[in-house]
């Protein structure tokens, strides 16, 4: 059974201002993870900690795919010492001065599935606090 979950969230700022929030990693650092290199381009990989249920700690291990500039950024997003490979898709739709983000992780079922940190809900959870609430807040209040 395919788990995805897509997210989608409407900004009060311009896809420029958007797409700066998701690819430079001084802002990234202020709304989504303290990435210690980010470029966004094809093949580029990076990786970050991220924290559990129980405060455990999982390196994520991520590619970035594909590319294409104020629009779109998919990459992989694997765990160190974990099964499974999953994409994040970041879709940027422009519309004057707002801008859609459609937010789409595909292939979760292919995580350990006995592991409640890589739960459908816990991705659904984390996502919907990060593009609901931290980047809209960041984006629009600049």
């Amino acid at each position: 059974m395919s788990e995805t979950i897509v997210k989608e969230q409407t900004y009060n700022a311009p896809v420029e201002r958007v797409w700066k929030a998701i690819t430079d990693k001084d802002q990234m650092k202020q709304w989504y993870f303290d990435l210690a290199e980010f470029r966004p381009e094809v093949g580029f990989e990076f990786e970050f900690l991220g924290k559990g249920h129980k405060g455990e700690s999982y390196l994520h291990k991520c590619k970035i795919v594909e590319v294409i500039p104020l629009k779109k950024l998919k990459h992989t997003w694997t765990y160190e010492n974990y099964e499974g490979v999953s994409y994040v898709t970041f879709e940027l739709l422009a519309d004057g001065d707002q801008t859609t983000v459609r937010l789409t992780h595909e292939g979760l079922e292919s995580f350990p599935q006995d592991n409640p940190d890589f739960a459908v809900e816990s991705f659904n959870g984390g996502w919907t606090q990060l593009i609901s609430t931290l980047l809209k807040d960041f984006v629009e209040k600049g």
